[in-house]
């Protein structure tokens, strides 16, 4: 019998705090019930140590925002995950550690800008993803949809779009990825910039479009 999957939810900030972390802990605590995961959240950098992340089969990236890693810590996670484990990035996991350039790889793009929370359409690319298996073509949903520094097309599977023709204040033009997967560092990397409305966290669709990503990375 297989060992449940173990995942480290992370959710440290030292800018910009989501008043969402709250119930994307709590939710993440669900899913982990209903999927038969165990689940640790910290917001204690000390947590990335060689012994201490040896337990976890997916280290999770909770909406962290600025430099969350020291040097010993940001080398423990790229030892971690080149032993085959996940990461996921969750929203703002994009505005985190941008002088890092192994992570800039791990996230595949980071933020630049966004407008105010209103209602889009996800166009979804892959429904041979975990992650997007379950939702229709087109996706209508509120959030705050970010626009990234670099398109990170050429360097990551996009799983998901978001139609700029279907809102006001998009940036990146008709090309604009907002979820993607890639290999990277001898493990898996999964990214989705949903995630920052308190209601998100309530949504069974875009709860399972994490649990995905989670299960994904897991190599589950």
């Amino acid at each position: 019998m297989s060992q449940p999957t173990h995942v480290l939810a992370f959710s440290r900030t030292t800018g910009f705090r989501h008043g969402s972390i709250e119930p994307a802990v709590e939710a993440l605590r669900g899913l982990s019930a209903e999927r038969g995961w165990t689940t640790e959240h910290t917001e204690d950098p000390a947590t990335f140590a060689d012994d201490l992340l040896a337990r976890a089969d997916v280290v999770v990236f909770l909406l962290t925002t600025g430099d969350v890693l020291d040097e010993a810590q940001q080398g423990a996670l790229e030892r971690w995950l080149k032993r085959g484990r996940g990461w996921v990035g969750v929203h703002s996991a994009s505005d985190t550690e941008y002088d890092w350039p192994w992570y800039a790889g791990l996230v595949g793009a980071y933020f630049a800008a966004h407008p105010a929370i209103q209602t889009a359409t996800v166009r979804v690319a892959s429904r041979e993803h975990p992650a997007t298996a379950h939702l229709p073509a087109a996706w209508e949903r509120e959030d705050e949809w970010y626009d990234f520094r670099t398109n990170p097309r050429a360097d990551v599977d996009v799983l998901m779009t978001v139609d700029e023709s279907t809102y006001q204040g998009g940036g990146m033009g008709r090309d604009h990825p907002i979820a993607w997967s890639r290999a990277y560092g001898g493990g898996r990397s999964f990214y989705t910039a949903l995630g920052h409305t308190d209601a998100s966290w309530a949504d069974p669709a875009f709860l399972a479009h994490v649990a995905g990503g989670i299960t994904w990375a897991a190599g589950r």
